[in-house]
């Protein structure tokens, strides 16, 4: 009779051993090989654990059910879809399903800095995420819950200004969901530039006494002129030198803002196109930005570099960089020498 006891407790302690090797990984140096699974609302246990047999991802259904039943698992189940991976143990899993910590496909895009309202509005439809038209309705009109959630868009009151939210899109990287809208895309930007606008910076701008959409929109200048990073500072400094005395900005990238079409030169005549954006007929800032700065760009603009420059022009040669002048004199010089250059 002893003996046969015995028997059953090495029996049942064998069996116990067997089982909790069964809640072990099916593949434990396999935790790059995610699968995804759906458990549709109302599968039992029973369904639950032969679909992740089906997928190799536990290695005996009766196990699964079992532990299930053992800790009273079975109500807490939610259904979804799910990624997990045959290096989980058959606890992680359950744990995961009970979550509800379920897979949401997602989509990246990338807006460069310099980008303007109707490129970002082209580059997010050419992904299919957006129409559009819609977001530059949207950026011509914002809506009331935004200039509430973000008051420095009620800055934006200038009559001339062609979309309200131009320059106020952080150009970035960005993780959405597949079915997020357009809305959202927009509040996400908007709320990436609130965030990148931080104390110091605002902080910055009342000691220059200039507000966010000032700054936003030399910003912008400096974005569109610069080819290199070492000169957005001084770009900046040109652009106030000039301010201060009143003279006329003249600078390109307004124009090409105006333009239908980017253009490798300028003529005089583009020069005379009737728009507020034309730097070389108003004098001060153009109505607001004229692309999405980013924050090399906003730095720049707060932290200009003292100078005696009011000039400067592209040197034309694989340096990316400008000639920076003092008088119009040594400009007339530096635009011959950089003319020889493109030559």
């Amino acid at each position: 009779m002893v003996i046969l006891v015995f028997l059953l407790i090495v029996a049942a302690a064998g069996t116990y051993y067997y089982y909790l090797q069964l809640l072990d990984p099916v593949a434990p140096e396999a935790a790059d090989q995610t699968t995804t699974v759906d458990i549709p609302p109302g599968a039992n246990t029973e369904i639950i654990a032969a679909i992740l047999y089906d997928e190799g991802l536990i290695q005996n259904e009766l196990a699964f059910r079992f532990f299930v039943r053992q800790y009273n698992l079975a109500q807490g189940f939610i259904a979804g879809r799910y990624e997990l991976n045959p290096a989980m143990s058959l606890g992680q899993i359950v744990r995961k399903i009970q979550s509800g910590d379920v897979y949401v496909e997602t989509v990246w895009f990338t807006i460069p800095e310099g980008y303007t309202i109707e490129q970002i509005a082209g580059r997010l439809e050419q992904q299919g995420l957006i129409n559009g038209n819609q977001l530059l309705e949207a950026a011509e009109n914002p809506k009331p819950e935004w200039k509430e959630k973000y008051p420095f868009l009620q800055e934006i009151d200038h009559p001339g200004i062609k979309y309200k939210l131009e320059g106020y899109l952080f150009p970035d990287t960005y993780e959405i969901s597949a079915d997020t809208g357009l809305n959202e895309i927009i509040d996400m930007m908007l709320r990436r530039t609130d965030q990148i606008i931080n104390q110091e910076y605002r902080q910055r701008m009342e000691e220059k006494g200039l507000s966010l959409h000032e700054i936003l929109t030399i910003a912008s200048l400096v974005e569109r002129e610069a080819r290199v990073d070492h000169e957005r500072s001084l770009i900046a400094g040109v652009i106030y030198n000039r301010l201060e005395i009143d003279q006329l900005l003249q600078i390109d990238a307004t124009i090409q803002y105006i333009l239908e079409e980017t253009k490798e030169f300028l003529t005089y005549d583009d020069l005379e196109v009737d728009s507020p954006y034309n730097t070389y007929q108003h004098a001060g800032l153009p109505p607001g930005p004229i692309a999405a700065p980013g924050e090399a760009s906003i730095k720049a603009a707060l932290y200009p570099e003292d100078s005696d420059y009011f000039f400067y022009n592209y040197k034309y040669d694989e340096s990316g960089e400008h000639y920076f002048s003092h008088t119009y004199e040594e400009h007339l010089e530096n635009v011959r020498k950089a003319e020889e250059n493109l030559d």
